[in-house]
């Protein structure tokens, strides 16, 4: 079974714990990254029962840490697909794109809405770690998951609606700091483990009402197969992530495909105008004062990646 890992802040000094039955353990392991936290997890380091902590003692902090690589894949649960107005059976590639490492932030506190954006977003993600180099194309069916992927995380895929799609701009909309909360817990995997994955289940609630429910097994394109394709045009460190994608029900609706074809008779300008004043109609986006819980785990709890807690605030 996986073992849960948290990383914290306490009188100004950050460490990481074992997380085991509601209680942190420290290690003693210092302020390391989250790559040579997962070298040093391999030396198996020994747990002191009598140094344990509550969660109310500690600030709770990112799991993965900058710099490194953050990869995400859009657009990859069927039922988001069919939502979007999409077949999932006719989806032809598998859409890549990068946050900003500067988007990092803790699994519990806040998100910041910039002061000129309008339509800000949520997605729950499952995250995963990479804890070995790719530095060569890797054939189909010739790897195991477990050989590159050590570790998992639960993300928040904070979108600027208003920046990502009128500017083009994924990059920059989705890469404002407190973009992405990642954590709590680092999910080291144990042999095994990988299996479970697919039992996974993603919540996310907006003011305790629920926003996105799906599992794993909804994804279109499989872990083992995104990192196959990766591996052809991009270079992978430890310690870099992948972000696989977020379920139905993030508050952005595409028009239906009638005004689409309509809107395409419009200038760029008048077009995205129309977006926009459609799209503020909608209440799902998020408000100063919306608090977001989310959490992604196993039935059984066998793999539980804990409960983030988000207040959104505007910009000061």
């Amino acid at each position: 079974m996986a073992t849960n890992y948290i990383r914290f802040e306490k009188e100004k000094k950050i460490d990481w714990a074992k997380w085991e039955n509601g209680k942190l353990f420290p290690l003693l392991a210092g302020d390391l990254n989250t790559k040579e936290f997962l070298e040093f997890v391999k030396t198996k380091p020994k747990i002191s029962e009598s140094s344990k902590l509550s969660l109310e003692e500690v600030s709770l902090l990112s799991p993965i840490t900058a710099p490194c690589q953050i990869i995400c894949q859009g657009a990859n649960y069927e039922q988001h697909l069919i939502e979007s107005g999409l077949n999932p059976k006719e989806k032809k590639y598998n859409l890549f794109f990068t946050k900003s490492d500067a988007s990092l932030s803790p699994p519990v506190g806040e998100v910041i809405r910039p002061n000129h954006v309008r339509l800000l977003d949520y997605e729950i993600e499952l995250g995963l770690v990479f804890g070995k180099p790719i530095n060569q194309s890797l054939e189909s069916n010739s790897f195991k998951l477990s050989d590159y992927v050590s570790a998992l995380f639960m993300a928040n895929d904070i979108s600027a609606r208003d920046i990502q799609l009128p500017q083009m701009q994924w990059y920059k909309g989705k890469s404002y700091r407190s973009f992405l909360p990642a954590g709590p817990i680092l999910a080291v995997l144990e042999e095994g483990d990988v299996s479970l994955l697919e039992n996974l289940e993603l919540t996310l609630l907006v003011n305790d009402r629920i926003r996105q429910h799906d599992s794993i097994a909804g994804l279109v394109y499989k872990p083992e197969e995104t990192i196959q394709e990766l591996s052809q045009f991009c270079d992978i460190m430890p310690g870099d992530v992948l972000l696989t994608g977020t379920p139905s029900g993030c508050a952005l609706r595409a028009p239906g495909k009638l005004v689409q074809k309509i809107a395409a008779l419009l200038s760029e300008k008048r077009k995205w105008e129309l977006f926009i004043k459609g799209q503020l109609k909608r209440t799902e986006y998020l408000q100063p004062g919306d608090t977001i819980r989310s959490s992604i785990r196993t039935a059984d709890r066998r793999i539980d990646l804990g409960d983030q807690i988000l207040k959104v605030v505007q910009e000061k």
